[in-house]
């Protein structure tokens, strides 16, 4: 089905159907809810260091990239709980997948905030 919306209705559109997925996934995913609170947390703590600009963005970028990812963790278990419930290697392979994105992306945001900090208060 092809979209006819261009420009600016476009844009708005695809707003509102990102604010409809923010709303699912602090809605149904407890991970998601736990890590964005954690995010909000060492945002304002990232904001609040006495840090370089690069730095600030760096420790805020990572953590990020642990939401970007568990978004797409949430997304990939929500597509496959859709297909069924019965168990399928393929589906816990999917799963599996997403999570172990996920714990790397939350691996690399300690390293991160580790060495930076470590540099700067070290």
């Amino acid at each position: 089905m092809a979209n006819n919306n261009t420009g600016f209705t476009r844009i708005i559109k695809a707003a509102g159907y990102s604010w409809k997925g923010f709303k699912a996934a602090w809605r149904n995913e407890a991970a998601f809810r736990q890590e964005g609170i954690a995010a909000v947390i060492a945002i304002a703590i990232a904001c609040w260091l006495n840090v370089d600009g690069v730095t600030r963005v760096l420790l805020i970028g990572s953590v990020v990239l642990v939401m970007v990812v568990e978004m797409l963790n949430s997304a990939i278990e929500a597509a496959i709980d859709r297909i069924g419930s019965d168990f399928h290697a393929l589906s816990g392979r999917a799963k599996d997948m997403g999570s172990a994105a996920v714990l790397l992306a939350i691996m690399l945001a300690v390293f991160v905030w580790v060495a930076l900090l470590w540099q700067h208060y070290g």
